[in-house]
């Protein structure tokens, strides 16, 4: 194995920790409410307040940190994700947990966009598609793997000891990935004047909400998913590993479908046609939820939609803004989060008022919709774009 995809599996090793340790919540939430005596929707509240840190503090902690030496960068984000891991591990408050889900979401943020710099930076163009997804398959198997996993042990130990193993497995991957990754220098400064005609763009301001909406509809019934499966599906935490071991393996698949997709038919008709299916899946569930096949196949719909328009819509991204795909990418991480932080939220005070979580995939479905309304304004102001770039 070459040194140089050697490191690229090393750095999805990384994204998959990191991402273990943002999935894993909603998978434990009823233990950790138990544990400091608050309400599920308030429990809820730990992905919010992951979700708006990472959002705000990565392209803050980006642009400061853009002209330093990759590596420097690196080891300074895995040292800080590897004290959040510990101060997960030793809370027993809700305050304190809060503080830790900060500096993980930082951490994993700043994390997330570094890692996919490098592998743009480490492989030939023709290669940097392939690169890219996978790093983001770390992202896919911490749900086939990191969650179910995590409930085990949350299962056989607690559910702190899950940070335990997260903080300690980072340390050897941090060792490892520092001995192997050469040095690599930071990005030119983008001019602030540049970097606002880019994000004033109708195109790129249209293309953000895709990702906002699809995130948001997404958040609101994933982040209480688990409580959904045993209100009303009857399932026990035991079948809940299973039932997400599954699930994962649906989205990595959806995932990878949708690259192979997007090469033959373009990101426009893949993000089509998954945000449709997305919204459909998610309108029926309500209507199917006491009937387990029917359902179960459209939970399937749902996740595998659901992770392949991921590829679609940063395919879409770099195809738009191909000279400052890396700020362009980064935000857009930045908003995927803003959208997961407001869909939990908005999912938790709907269980608040509702006292049922029956309705969240309405919710989620309706918010997918302005997903595609957006995609296909977006789709609008590409094509003039072209238009005008031909008549030019």
């Amino acid at each position: 194995m070459k040194k140089q995809t050697l490191i690229i599996y090393v750095l999805a090793l990384g994204v998959f920790l990191t991402a273990t340790s943002e999935l894993v919540i909603s998978g434990i939430l009823p233990r950790i409410a138990q544990d400091t005596q608050v309400s599920l929707a308030i429990a809820g509240q730990l992905i919010t307040v992951y979700s708006l840190s990472f959002a705000i503090s990565t392209p803050i902690l980006i642009a400061l940190t853009a002209r330093m030496n990759r590596r420097t960068v690196m080891a300074g984000s895995l040292a800080a994700f590897v004290a959040g891991s510990l101060l997960s591990a030793m809370s027993s408050s809700m305050i304190a947990i809060i503080a830790a889900r900060i500096l993980l979401g930082a951490s994993s943020g700043v994390y997330l966009v570094i890692a996919l710099g490098i592998v743009s930076k480490l492989v030939p163009p023709d290669r940097i598609g392939r690169a890219v997804s996978t790093i983001i398959l770390g992202f896919s198997s911490a749900l086939i793997l990191g969650v179910p996993i995590g409930i085990t042990i949350a299962d056989w130990w607690s559910w702190q000891m899950i940070f335990v193993l997260l903080g300690l497995v980072c340390l050897l991957v941090g060792f490892v990935i520092l001995r192997l990754l050469p040095n690599i220098e930071g990005d030119a400064a983008i001019p602030f004047k540049q970097q606002l005609k880019l994000l004033g763009s109708a195109v790129i301001a249209t293309a953000f909400l895709i990702s906002l909406f699809r995130e948001f509809g997404g958040s609101v019934w994933m982040t209480y998913l688990t409580p959904y499966l045993q209100e009303l599906m009857g399932l026990r935490m035991t079948d809940i590993a299973i039932v997400m071991l599954v699930l994962g393996i649906i989205g990595a698949i959806g995932s990878r479908l949708s690259g192979s997709a997007v090469d033959r038919w373009g990101t426009k008709a893949v993000l089509r046609l998954v945000l449709v299916a997305n919204a459909a899946a998610l309108a029926l569930l309500p209507l199917a939820v006491y009937h387990p096949v029917p359902a179960f196949m459209l939970i399937g719909i749902f996740i595998i939609t659901l992770f392949a328009s991921g590829p679609a819509i940063q395919s879409h991204m770099i195809q738009l803004a191909p000279g400052s795909a890396n700020l362009v990418l980064s935000l857009n991480t930045s908003i995927v989060h803003l959208g997961l932080a407001g869909g939990a939220s908005a999912g938790g005070l709907l269980a608040s008022e509702a006292a049922t979580f029956r309705y969240h995939p309405w919710l989620a479905s309706l918010l997918t919709l302005l997903g595609l309304t957006a995609a296909l304004i977006s789709f609008a102001y590409s094509r003039k774009k072209a238009v005008r770039a031909l008549s030019a």
